[in-house]
């Protein structure tokens, strides 16, 4: 991502974790790229976030509760302009999609 980019976009996640799965999530990813991540990690557990974008998953993962994979690039006016929804949970959205999505609404 250009600096303009990395100056003007705000990377946050959301996870259906309580404040102590997502600390244990946090340190995973520390332990595993050497550094925690670097955005902020919202928890949802309530689902209210998740449903209200209508990617839960009502099979579960790994037995359990869990959203959909899902990206959503959001403009300042919140209007949603590119989303990455997989029903496989295995399935991630490519970095070079999210990029090139960013880079769309900058010149927009």
């Amino acid at each position: 991502m250009d600096a303009e980019l990395a100056l003007t976009t705000q990377i946050l996640a959301l996870s259906p974790d309580d404040a102590e799965g997502g600390q244990t999530m946090v340190d995973r990813v520390t332990k595993e790229s050497g550094g925690p991540p670097g955005f902020p990690l919202l928890g949802d557990s309530d689902f209210g976030v998740i449903n209200r974008y209508g990617v839960f998953n009502p099979e579960g993962f790994d037995g359990r509760r869990v959203p959909h994979p899902a990206v959503y690039v959001i403009d300042r006016s919140g209007t949603v302009v590119w989303k990455f929804l997989s029903t496989d949970a295995t399935v991630r959205a490519e970095n070079e999609d999210v990029v090139m999505a960013l880079e769309r609404t900058r010149n927009e």
